[in-house]
């Protein structure tokens, strides 16, 4: 049995939109933020980190998004959204999921919650200024490394381009969308035409626009 622990457009949105691609039957299980369940006792007991998601595969308790991400990836191979074993575009996943895990989605950290990284609030203002301008380059890059390449990994989809997905529209209320970004906005489209990722925006109520 997998069950996710999850909430709307939160981290987990990728391990969802990916169980929706593979198709295997799952539990949802709502972690309510407004209600600040991710601090419970009984939700510390799967992750002590107090964050959203984890994930159940039977009786293996698996939290980090990237680290749910890739189990699946591994755990159903006949879904492809990872390459084979020991291929250069194997490596290639590997890069872009650490990357985006590692760059842009912590990033994020300090955009969303700008207080949590300083001590005075007089410098909440210069620390979300800071990691705007700094997210900005990070998706100009990836932009370019991306080019005109239908996917991250050329014309192959995975579970990457789900994740800058997420990425993407979490930068939606951003001065400068990434969206505007031509290469990443042409990306979110083709994502988003996904009957999978429809589904997952749609049991979330996720609306429109998306990104």
């Amino acid at each position: 049995m997998i069950a996710l622990y999850y909430y709307p457009g939160n981290a987990s949105l990728l391990p969802h939109m990916m169980l929706r691609e593979i198709g295997v039957p799952f539990e949802l299980r709502l972690v309510d933020r407004t209600q600040n369940a991710q601090k419970s006792t009984e939700y510390l007991k799967l992750n002590p980190n107090g964050r959203i998601p984890v994930l159940l595969d039977g009786d293996h308790v698996l939290f980090e998004t990237a680290a749910i991400a890739m189990h699946l990836a591994d755990k159903f191979p006949e879904a492809k959204l990872a390459p084979a074993y020991g291929t250069p575009e194997r490596g290639e996943f590997y890069k872009w999921m650490v990357h985006l895990t590692n760059t842009p989605q912590a990033e994020f950290r300090s955009w969303f919650y700008p207080r949590e990284h300083v001590m005075d609030d007089e410098a909440v203002s210069s620390v979300k200024n800071a990691a705007e301008k700094r997210l900005n380059h990070m998706f100009d890059v990836i932009s370019q490394q991306l080019g005109g390449q239908q996917w991250l990994l050329g014309d192959q989809f995975s579970a990457a381009d789900l994740m800058l997905l997420m990425l993407i529209r979490w930068g939606r209320g951003m001065p400068r969308p990434p969206r505007t970004i031509p290469n990443l906005g042409a990306l979110a489209e083709r994502v988003l035409a996904r009957p999978a990722v429809q589904e997952t925006l749609r049991v979330e109520g996720i609306e429109a626009p998306f990104v």
